[in-house]
């Protein structure tokens, strides 16, 4: 059993994979943990079980087609035993000394009723990526998405659920915790269930820690562990929303997951920050 299983889904990203494991390996020689990866390859093509002698305790997970993220990881959940999952975006780097997987231990340690928490994420450039959030309202990715959110009520909508007006400087509960970084406790994963995989892509992670408030597990941002993230918004490539919908698969997705998001949860507007 490790204490920390870091789980990882591939398409075709082998090369921010492996950046991600050396630094993160790196960062944690000295964590006196035992770790473990598992990376899900959604038929990728690109050898990515070249990594398992590359790094200690590696499994791969080959899948046919591409089954999306929730699902993915729910399957990287069921093949190892844990303490505790890392659920990680490829194109990560840690910084050395940061000591980043063992103070996230530590924090789920010392916080038996968190079920998830997620570190502060910062771009490559180093300033801060917006990572935890309130939960959405039905307008609120448009308003996000569009001039509609650049002033008056549109940017206040867009700004409170971006959490502009906390500095992220402090350790919080929040409603919920971008899916590109998110520590789960075993025992919280085992009594709520893992990713509702009908989400393919968007939405799950958020959907997932309100889940988690539901039953009793709370939701943290950790503000003082940190790590650099890429983050290429796939959706959001192409702009304006008919435009977008025409020529962005992505974007088709992201509206899917959305309405599906909304009508799981419509009547239940409860916010827990």
């Amino acid at each position: 059993m490790f204490d920390v299983a870091i789980t990882l889904v591939n398409t075709k990203e082998k090369k921010e994979i492996i950046q991600a494991l050396k630094t993160l390996f790196s960062d944690s020689a000295e964590s006196g943990l035992n770790l473990g990866v598992v990376i899900v390859d959604n038929a990728s093509g690109d050898n990515i079980e070249e990594l398992v002698s590359m790094f200690k305790n590696v499994t791969i997970i080959e899948q046919k087609i591409n089954e999306g993220f929730g699902k993915s990881h729910n399957k990287a959940f069921s093949a190892v035993q844990a303490k505790y999952y890392f659920v990680l975006n490829p194109d990560t780097e840690f910084e050395p000394y940061m000591n980043f997987i063992r103070k996230m231990y530590d924090f789920m340690e010392a916080n038996k009723k968190v079920g998830i928490a997620g570190p502060k994420i910062v771009y490559p450039d180093g300033s801060l990526q917006y990572s935890c959030y309130r939960f959405p309202s039905f307008w609120q990715p448009v308003f996000s998405r569009t001039k509609w959110g650049k002033r008056g009520r549109g940017k206040e909508i867009a700004d409170r659920f971006l959490m502009k007006d906390f500095d992220h400087n402090a350790t919080i509960p929040v409603d919920w915790v971008m899916g590109s970084a998110m520590f789960v406790r075993d025992e919280a994963l085992t009594d709520v269930g893992g990713f509702d995989d009908r989400f393919w892509m968007y939405a799950e992670d958020s959907d997932w820690c309100r889940r988690m408030w539901e039953k009793g597990w709370s939701v943290f941002y950790v503000h003082n562990v940190s790590f650099k993230h890429a983050h290429g918004r796939a959706s959001a490539k192409v702009p304006g929303i008919i435009n977008a919908l025409i020529k962005n698969k992505y974007a088709r997705v992201h509206i899917i997951s959305w309405l599906k998001y909304f009508w799981k949860w419509r009547g239940n507007h409860k916010y827990y920050r």
